[in-house]
């Protein structure tokens, strides 16, 4: 058999991955851990924005940073919406309701990826 042959399995399997990475800190810089499930909001509710909320008053929970890599270069490269997507999914592990003052980084290739994606964003709860 050739070897070829061996390893196209495994650059298919391969080809369809990314992988991230996130951190949570509050506004002292300590490290954020999940909290209760039962509270945890649902991840495609939670609103993602690079603007303020000034129509509605609430609390700062912490600051989150997300980095979406690909894993080889066959993967298309990271996007915004994949970074909201993991801010989300941040964001409701903390059980915030949106994350404000989103930004972007640039797409670059690093040294363990082949293409990545920052993004960082503010994680807010709505008093009521």
């Amino acid at each position: 058999m050739k070897r070829w042959m061996l390893i196209l399995p495994v650059l298919v399997v391969a080809g369809c991955s990314n992988w991230s990475n996130a951190t949570i800190r509050d506004a002292s810089g300590k490290k954020v851990e999940t909290v209760d499930e039962s509270q945890r909001k649902q991840v495609a509710d939670i609103i993602i924005t690079e603007a303020d909320i000034s129509d509605r008053p609430y609390k700062v929970v912490g600051d989150i940073e997300v980095t979406v890599n690909k894993t080889t270069i066959f993967n298309a490269d990271p996007t915004k919406e994949m970074v909201d997507e993991k801010l989300r999914e941040r964001a409701a592990s903390i059980c915030a309701d949106a994350v404000i003052l989103v930004r972007y980084g640039t797409v670059g290739i690093s040294a363990m990826s082949w293409g990545s994606l920052e993004g960082t964003g503010r994680a807010v709860k709505f008093v009521n």
